[in-house]
């Protein structure tokens, strides 16, 4: 058989194929987007140590694409990403994570993840299709559980987060590869975000402002601001940290203090090798994470330390609802820089910002983001304003840790019944020594005598055992624990007549730490509108989220500082005496004819201290069956004291 014409048709078939595969190639997904093409490739995943045939971690490597094809800039990229597989990340090239976490951190509940040092994203319009200018790559290394290669452990959910975009559930593609098309939001309230040079300022419970307001080629000086803007939040002996992305360093401060000053790291650093003049035994701080502490008021007057307006307050912020003047706290630093950023227009803000309190809500914070420039007043006198050379806001949000335990209970008690409810076991955490734990951490808290109210948890028992003698109630063995609560609050409901009520409020230091300009807040669904006065507190009721339901209280002046608690009269004999700071309420029933004191809107719904949202009993107060409506009598205090007596006999 002659072979020659099919390998002259092969050979001219050949070009001609290849010719029309290039020509009929799709062009890739990222192209037939015109907003912000998203993508996460799984590239890499292997078996790690400790062998383990049931919680077995393999490591995995990925990339995170972000491609600006939209028409105007997009300013402060951040992307969501649901993890589904225990992730732990490990590192992140080209990108932080926006609540300030440092690696290695667990993500397996999901992360956002936000542009750094590049936050932004020219168009192609702006660049000339430049895609250096215009894309992201995110490098992720980590550990994942359960999913062996050659299975892939895509995450569950990929999105952009940036406000003023929207979009569509992501698509798979292959096995490996998730990704998603956003496009601007035409329902947006500020559409117009897309066109300004900086982003407009946002909300939050606590912004932070860090302002450069002088810049040199080598160094610079910073101004860093908070603002309390939530009506509940709080912040005593505040704690701020950062991270220096790039190798700085403080020189001096003025208005607050590093909780440790030391410059060795700076002297076994590349940075005594650069500024071989600078003396570095005078340097504040050369650590990569710094912890910034408040100055007291002594300083505030101090020509080297002090005379920064807003500062030295001790680490206390009030909300604006308490003190318009002290919601705000300030200091400045100066800030040495390194190589190759020793330009006057190479200004980088710290990152990963997080900020807390002594028994105070916590926060969480997320990235700077390039705000336009603060105004000052002119400190000449002249009524002119100076504008900072670059300016970022950090915003911060409370929020509740998870199994975080509260640092305050609530008790209840009422007229009509003559046992107190106590706080719950373990309220603000048990000890986790098993060994050394003589109670019960799942036992509920035994009823109590009022006058236990006073007496520390540890010599309750002999008064709760005498008490539940008393009443023929059960009691658990082991005992339950202790609330183990710095503050405690009793919400006594005294009265309640036809036209109105009152309630007795104390609170109780059981702590070691004093409480100045101290605040409690009750959250009360149904009696707010009733609220009259309160008679040894300054009261008044708060709107919160568009609800007018909290009531406010603060200590009158000379009355607003919640003593520690101190040894009582002969320490041998007697226990120790709680700080204590007490008050009367009335209410009217005018406002609110339907309202069931007895019944449950007589409590509070949620109580509130300095800011920290306390623990409350799972039951209300019941009627007792004699003589409902009628105040304790001396005999029944006495009752617990008889008991004891006869116990001991």
């Amino acid at each position: 058989m002659d072979l020659a014409p099919w390998l002259l048709l092969l050979l001219l078939s050949i070009p001609f194929t290849l010719s029309q595969s290039n020509d009929t190639k799709p062009p890739p997904d990222s192209d037939l987007c015109n907003g912000v093409f998203v993508s996460y490739t799984h590239t890499k995943g292997s078996k790690i140590p400790p062998h383990d045939a049931t919680n077995q971690p393999y490591r995995f490597e990925s990339v995170i694409t972000v491609i600006n094809n939209g028409r105007n800039e997009l300013k402060s990229w951040r992307v969501y990403v649901k993890f589904t597989h225990r992730e732990i990340l490990v590192s992140a090239t080209n990108a932080i994570l926006s609540d300030g976490s440092s690696f290695p951190v667990s993500v397996e509940n999901g992360t956002v993840f936000a542009g750094y040092p590049s936050s932004d994203l020219k168009s192609a319009i702006q660049t000339a299709g430049d895609v250096t200018q215009m894309r992201a790559i995110v490098e992720l290394v980590g550990t994942q559980f359960g999913v062996a290669p050659p299975n892939v452990p895509l995450p569950k959910n990929l999105t952009l987060v940036t406000d003023g975009w929207k979009c569509p559930k992501p698509t798979q593609k292959g096995k490996d590869v998730l990704e998603v098309c956003c496009m601007p939001d035409p329902d947006y309230d500020n559409p117009d975000i897309i066109d300004n040079k900086f982003l407009p300022r946002q909300n939050g419970d606590l912004t932070i402002m860090y302002d450069v307001i002088r810049s040199y080629a080598s160094n610079y000086m910073a101004q860093v601001t908070m603002e309390n803007h939530n009506p509940l939040g709080r912040l005593d002996n505040w704690k701020l940290s950062f991270d220096w992305m790039q190798e700085e360093f403080i020189d001096t401060m003025k208005g607050a203090y590093p909780s440790v000053v030391d410059s060795s790291g700076c002297v076994n650093g590349p940075q005594a090798k650069h500024y071989q003049d600078l003396d570095f035994s005078n340097v504040l701080s050369c650590a990569r994470r710094p912890s910034i502490i408040d100055l007291p008021l002594t300083k505030h007057n101090d020509s080297t330390f002090g005379l920064i307006p807003f500062c030295c307050r001790n680490g206390t912020i009030l909300p604006r609802s308490m003190d318009p003047s002290k919601s705000i706290s300030a200091f400045q630093m100066q800030v040495y820089k390194m190589p190759p950023y020793l330009n006057i227009s190479a200004l980088s803000p710290p990152q990963n910002w997080r900020i807390n309190g002594t028994l105070n809500p916590d926060y969480k914070c997320g990235p700077p983001v390039r705000v336009s420039q603060s105004q000052f007043t002119d400190p000449s006198g002249l009524p002119s304003n100076r504008t900072a050379f670059a300016s970022w806001q950090v915003v911060c949000n409370i929020t509740q840790p998870k199994h975080a335990s509260p640092r305050c209970c609530v008790s209840f008690s009422a007229y009509f019944n003559d046992s107190i409810i106590p706080c719950k076991t373990c309220a603000c955490g048990c000890s986790n020594n098993k060994p050394a734990r003589t109670c019960s951490t799942t036992a509920p808290a035994i009823l109590l005598p009022q006058q236990a109210l006073l007496v520390p948890f540890e010599n309750r028992t002999e008064l709760s055992l005498a008490w539940a003698f008393l009443k023929h109630r059960h009691v658990p063995n082991p005992m339950p624990c202790g609330d183990n609560c710095g503050v405690s609050i009793n919400w006594h409901l005294a009265t309640d007549y036809r036209g109105g009520w009152t309630v007795r409020v104390t609170v109780f230091n059981w702590g070691e730490t004093n409480f100045a300009d101290w605040f409690t807040a009750v959250q009360m669904k149904n009696a707010a509108p009733g609220f009259e006065k309160a008679y040894s507190f300054n009261a008044t009721t708060l709107g919160i989220n568009g609800e007018n339901n909290t009531i406010f209280m603060e200590g009158l002046p000379g009355l607003n500082y919640l003593v520690a608690e101190t040894d009582g009269e002969n320490p041998l004999k007697n226990p120790r005496i709680p700080g204590k700071q007490q008050s009367v309420m009335s209410f009217t029933k005018k406002l609110t004819p339907e309202i069931n004191v007895r019944g449950g809107d007589g409590f509070p719904s949620k109580v509130f201290f300095n800011g920290e949202e306390c623990s409350l009993p799972s039951i209300l107060p019941m009627s007792s069956n004699s003589h409902p409506g009628k105040h304790i009598s001396v005999f029944l205090l006495a009752l617990p004291v008889l008991a004891l007596l006869f116990l001991r006999v």
